[in-house]
């Protein structure tokens, strides 16, 4: 594999002890050797080396250019270094990259605000944090926390958080005990207490399933890892009425499927518009390329005198790195270029499209496209996609389409997902589609 360097000029300069003008030890390695030597193999890594990305394209350290269709799972939301986002990291990082959130600097509550009064649209108030597993952390610590103020009938306190079986909320051990897929869980036991996972979209095993104990709900209004699956409106609506009655705290994970994605600012609301959470998570998109998670808690009260959104004070929850100057200034420059240019619409517009083109292949190795606006699934008959052992459908699929120039990721063992940056035009939906039929066509004969 060739090797390039992109090391910026000013930092290749030698360590302590390395004769002056002589080679760093790593820069005759390739980059895979490199991750092999140094980096842990937590991930099944494909053997792929990006260098460059514009837009909807992805170079790798050969010069082979790909239709990027993966786009970070879901974080480049305005493609690869678009330049409005580019200009405000290189202002702001001229101005003020970092302060203490001990102090309050402006572009943190101008990004609140926007969130709030343009996304949300529903009273409430925002901790930032550094990826939406933290911010999955932080709902479930207000469940907890309201559940010390809404305790049981014996006074105990309610402290259980359901969420659904083949969900995804991230891998700390908060987050992680959270999802409901055991392949997450596997080799970290003693997991931490408090979490029921039921079967999704079946409102008669959540009816069944509430207990004294049980504090919040947690869903992905669409779940992204666990296969691309939408929740029904019958559902949400059901969840939303199970939670009034009961005093339980509505939580969605809109980690991957919010900020314009599903064709909405929320998700949500392109299921069931008229139900209003408690409580929000959010990362991926909402900083189209830095490291910036979110959640939210509604203002509405839980008593006479107290808001939701107090119940994390002074003292119980922080982020050394939430929401610093930097991170904000670049998502504010994303979430505004997605409510102003209305890329929520386009999303929309090209899930149409996609929809209607490979509804007219009619192939039988696609048995259906899940999800809605950017976030779609594409199921697989694994009968039809020849596999090798120790291989997926998916795993197959995605492989043959990077040879053939488009990255996609998957989603599970039989569906692979397709997740371009919002503002994704016609001409970059019809390649890519045209990839998909003719990768699909030559692996099915």
């Amino acid at each position: 594999m060739k090797k390039v360097s992109v090391i910026p000029q000013f930092l290749a300069l030698p360590f302590c002890g390395t004769a002056l003008g002589s080679a760093l030890p790593y820069e005759s390695m390739t980059t895979p050797d490199l991750y092999k030597q140094h980096v842990l193999p937590t991930y099944g890594r494909f053997p792929l080396v990006p260098v460059r990305g514009a837009g909807c394209r992805l170079w790798d350290d050969a010069g082979n250019s790909y239709l990027d269709f993966c786009m970070g799972i879901a974080v480049c939301s305005l493609g690869h270094c678009h330049p409005l986002l580019v200009e405000a990291i290189r202002y702001q990082a001229g101005q003020l990259m970092h302060v203490s959130n001990l102090y309050q600097h402006p572009l943190q509550a101008e990004l609140a605000a926007e969130i709030n009064e343009h996304h949300v649209k529903i009273p409430g108030k925002i901790f930032f944090s550094n990826s939406g597993a933290e911010a999955n952390d932080g709902l479930i610590k207000s469940a907890r926390r309201f559940g010390l103020k809404r305790p049981q009938s014996n006074g105990a306190q309610r402290y259980e958080v359901l969420t659904f079986l083949q969900s995804f909320h991230g891998r700390t051990l908060g987050s992680m005990a959270a999802t409901g897929q055991k392949k997450i869980h596997e080799g970290f036991d003693p997991l931490l207490p408090g979490f029921r996972y039921l079967p999704f979209n079946d409102i008669a095993a959540l009816e069944n399933a509430i207990r004294p104990e049980t504090a919040a709900i947690l869903l992905e209004p669409i779940q992204g890892e666990g296969g691309v699956n939408s929740a029904t409106p019958e559902f949400i609506r059901a969840v939303a009425d199970l939670c009034k009655k009961n005093d339980l705290l509505l939580f969605f994970d809109e980690v991957q499927a919010g900020f314009g994605r599903c064709g909405d600012a929320m998700a949500w609301r392109m299921i069931a518009p008229e139900v209003k959470p408690d409580g929000i998570s959010w990362a991926k998109g909402m900083g189209g390329g830095v490291p910036i998670g979110s959640f939210w808690l509604s203002d509405r009260a839980i008593d006479d005198d107290t808001p939701l959104s107090s119940v994390l004070g002074p003292g119980s929850h922080g982020s050394t790195y939430g929401g610093n100057p930097l991170v904000c200034a670049a998502s504010l420059a994303v979430l505004k270029e997605i409510r102003e240019k209305e890329l929520a619409v386009n999303a929309i517009l090209q899930e149409v499209r996609i929809r209607e083109t490979v509804r007219s292949w009619n192939l039988p190795v696609i048995t259906e496209i899940r999800g809605k606006g950017l976030l779609l699934g594409i199921g697989l008959d694994p009968e039809l996609v020849p596999t090798p052992e120790g291989k997926t459908p998916a795993l197959v699929v995605v492989n043959e389409l990077m040879k053939n120039g488009l990255l996609a990721p998957p989603a599970g063992p039989n569906t692979f997902r397709l997740l371009p940056p919002l503002n994704v035009t016609d001409t970059e939906v019809d390649e890519a589609l045209t990839i998909v039929k003719r990768t699909l066509q030559s692996l099915v004969k």
